[in-house]
Protein backbone atom coordinates (compact mmCIF):
# COMPACT_ATOMS: atom_id res chain seq x y z
CA UNK A 1 0.00 0.00 0.00
CA UNK A 2 1.00 3.71 -0.96
CA UNK A 3 1.78 5.39 2.55
CA UNK A 4 2.42 8.73 1.07
CA UNK A 5 0.96 11.91 2.87
CA UNK A 6 -2.40 11.88 -0.02
CA UNK A 7 -3.01 8.99 1.07
CA UNK A 8 -3.48 8.90 4.81
CA UNK A 9 -6.52 10.03 6.22
CA UNK A 10 -6.66 13.23 8.46
CA UNK A 11 -7.20 12.22 12.19
CA UNK A 12 -9.66 13.78 14.14
CA UNK A 13 -8.72 13.16 17.74
CA UNK A 14 -12.00 13.34 20.26
CA UNK A 15 -10.94 13.83 23.76
CA UNK A 16 -13.84 12.08 25.30
CA UNK A 17 -15.27 11.54 28.90
CA UNK A 18 -18.36 8.18 28.61
CA UNK A 19 -19.81 9.54 31.30
CA UNK A 20 -20.38 13.38 29.91
CA UNK A 21 -23.61 14.58 28.35
CA UNK A 22 -21.59 16.56 25.92
CA UNK A 23 -20.42 13.87 24.80
CA UNK A 24 -23.53 12.09 24.23
CA UNK A 25 -24.35 14.84 22.09
CA UNK A 26 -21.38 14.97 20.11
CA UNK A 27 -21.73 11.43 18.56
CA UNK A 28 -24.59 12.70 15.60
CA UNK A 29 -21.48 14.88 14.69
CA UNK A 30 -19.26 12.35 14.82
CA UNK A 31 -21.48 9.55 12.53
CA UNK A 32 -22.08 12.01 10.08
CA UNK A 33 -18.25 13.25 9.91
CA UNK A 34 -17.49 9.81 9.68
CA UNK A 35 -20.38 8.90 6.88
CA UNK A 36 -19.38 12.11 4.99
CA UNK A 37 -15.62 11.22 5.01
CA UNK A 38 -15.48 7.66 5.06
CA UNK A 39 -11.81 6.44 5.14
CA UNK A 40 -10.37 9.76 4.78
CA UNK A 41 -10.89 11.12 8.30
CA UNK A 42 -9.46 9.00 11.08
CA UNK A 43 -11.44 9.93 14.14
CA UNK A 44 -9.32 8.72 16.79
CA UNK A 45 -10.93 8.38 20.95
CA UNK A 46 -8.91 10.23 23.53
CA UNK A 47 -9.65 9.82 27.02
CA UNK A 48 -10.38 12.45 29.09
CA UNK A 49 -12.11 11.29 32.16
CA UNK A 50 -13.64 14.04 34.20
CA UNK A 51 -13.35 14.20 38.18
CA UNK A 52 -17.13 15.12 38.27
CA UNK A 53 -17.93 11.86 36.67
CA UNK A 54 -17.28 8.90 39.03
CA UNK A 55 -17.84 6.09 36.20
CA UNK A 56 -16.04 7.82 33.31
CA UNK A 57 -12.19 6.62 34.66
CA UNK A 58 -13.47 3.15 34.36
CA UNK A 59 -15.38 4.03 31.39
CA UNK A 60 -12.30 4.93 29.72
CA UNK A 61 -10.97 1.53 30.58
CA UNK A 62 -13.72 -0.83 29.50
CA UNK A 63 -12.97 1.35 25.88
CA UNK A 64 -9.97 0.48 25.79
CA UNK A 65 -10.76 -3.41 26.54
CA UNK A 66 -13.61 -3.21 23.81
CA UNK A 67 -10.78 -2.00 21.43
CA UNK A 68 -8.24 -4.96 22.00
CA UNK A 69 -11.21 -7.08 21.58
CA UNK A 70 -11.73 -5.53 18.12
CA UNK A 71 -14.89 -3.35 19.04
CA UNK A 72 -13.77 -0.36 20.34
CA UNK A 73 -15.99 2.33 18.28
CA UNK A 74 -19.39 0.60 18.50
CA UNK A 75 -18.47 0.14 22.75
CA UNK A 76 -17.82 3.50 22.93
CA UNK A 77 -21.13 4.90 21.10
CA UNK A 78 -22.96 2.38 23.18
CA UNK A 79 -21.89 3.64 26.07
CA UNK A 80 -22.27 7.81 25.09
CA UNK A 81 -25.46 6.57 24.34
CA UNK A 82 -26.34 5.43 27.51
CA UNK A 83 -24.61 8.24 29.72
CA UNK A 84 -27.58 9.14 32.05
CA UNK A 85 -27.73 4.82 32.86
CA UNK A 86 -23.95 4.93 33.90
CA UNK A 87 -23.93 8.20 35.91
CA UNK A 88 -26.95 5.94 37.96
CA UNK A 89 -26.10 2.82 37.70
CA UNK A 90 -22.06 2.65 36.95
CA UNK A 91 -19.66 -0.37 36.32
CA UNK A 92 -22.99 -2.65 35.70
CA UNK A 93 -23.82 -0.86 32.55
CA UNK A 94 -20.18 -0.99 31.00
CA UNK A 95 -20.57 -4.99 31.45
CA UNK A 96 -24.09 -5.00 30.26
CA UNK A 97 -23.10 -3.44 27.16
CA UNK A 98 -20.24 -5.42 26.19
CA UNK A 99 -22.60 -8.32 26.40
CA UNK A 100 -24.96 -6.71 24.01
CA UNK A 101 -21.95 -6.16 21.72
CA UNK A 102 -21.03 -10.17 21.75
CA UNK A 103 -18.05 -9.02 23.72
CA UNK A 104 -15.96 -11.05 26.97
CA UNK A 105 -18.02 -9.58 29.74
CA UNK A 106 -15.40 -11.31 32.07
CA UNK A 107 -12.96 -10.11 30.49
CA UNK A 108 -14.19 -6.81 31.27
CA UNK A 109 -14.69 -6.66 34.51
CA UNK A 110 -11.22 -8.70 34.56
CA UNK A 111 -9.74 -5.59 33.21
CA UNK A 112 -11.15 -3.11 35.38
CA UNK A 113 -9.98 -5.04 38.70
CA UNK A 114 -6.52 -5.62 37.06
CA UNK A 115 -5.94 -2.14 35.73
CA UNK A 116 -4.53 -3.52 32.57
CA UNK A 117 -5.96 -0.22 30.85
CA UNK A 118 -4.91 2.62 33.25
CA UNK A 119 -1.17 3.39 31.75
CA UNK A 120 -3.37 4.21 28.24
CA UNK A 121 -6.28 6.34 30.18
CA UNK A 122 -3.37 7.98 32.15
CA UNK A 123 -1.53 8.61 29.03
CA UNK A 124 -4.28 10.12 27.29
CA UNK A 125 -5.20 12.29 29.57
CA UNK A 126 -1.67 14.22 30.64
CA UNK A 127 -1.39 14.71 26.91
CA UNK A 128 -4.67 16.38 26.76
CA UNK A 129 -3.93 18.60 29.96
CA UNK A 130 -0.54 19.34 28.17
CA UNK A 131 -1.81 20.55 25.24
CA UNK A 132 -4.82 22.55 27.18
CA UNK A 133 -7.74 20.43 26.86
CA UNK A 134 -9.75 21.07 30.11
CA UNK A 135 -13.15 20.15 28.99
CA UNK A 136 -15.09 17.52 27.27
CA UNK A 137 -15.70 17.15 24.00
CA UNK A 138 -12.18 18.23 22.66
CA UNK A 139 -11.30 18.27 19.18
CA UNK A 140 -7.91 18.26 17.78
CA UNK A 141 -7.49 18.30 14.38
CA UNK A 142 -4.57 19.50 12.09
CA UNK A 143 -3.14 21.99 14.50
CA UNK A 144 -6.06 23.18 15.03
CA UNK A 145 -8.09 22.89 18.88
CA UNK A 146 -11.93 23.02 19.16
CA UNK A 147 -13.82 23.14 22.69
CA UNK A 148 -17.11 21.42 22.55
CA UNK A 149 -17.56 21.52 26.00
CA UNK A 150 -19.50 24.94 25.96
CA UNK A 151 -21.42 24.61 22.78
CA UNK A 152 -21.97 22.06 20.06
CA UNK A 153 -22.95 24.55 17.65
CA UNK A 154 -21.48 24.86 14.77
CA UNK A 155 -18.15 23.09 15.29
CA UNK A 156 -18.95 20.28 13.01
CA UNK A 157 -18.81 22.61 10.08
CA UNK A 158 -15.53 23.93 11.56
CA UNK A 159 -14.21 20.05 11.34
CA UNK A 160 -15.54 20.36 7.75
CA UNK A 161 -13.86 23.20 6.52
CA UNK A 162 -10.60 22.20 8.72
CA UNK A 163 -10.49 18.75 7.44
CA UNK A 164 -11.19 19.52 3.37
CA UNK A 165 -8.41 22.35 3.63
CA UNK A 166 -6.08 19.60 4.90
CA UNK A 167 -7.35 16.48 1.90
CA UNK A 168 -7.11 19.14 -0.58
CA UNK A 169 -3.83 20.03 0.37
CA UNK A 170 -2.62 16.52 0.67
Amino acid sequence: MNDSPANRPVVLDVWCDLECPDCHRALDDLRALRARYGDRLEPRLRHFPLEKHKHAYAAAQAAEEAAEQGRGWPYVEAVLARTAELAAKGEPVLLEVARELGLDAEEFDTALIDGRHLLAVDADQAEGKAIGVTGTPTYVIGDERLDGGKSQEGLRGRIEEIADRLLASA
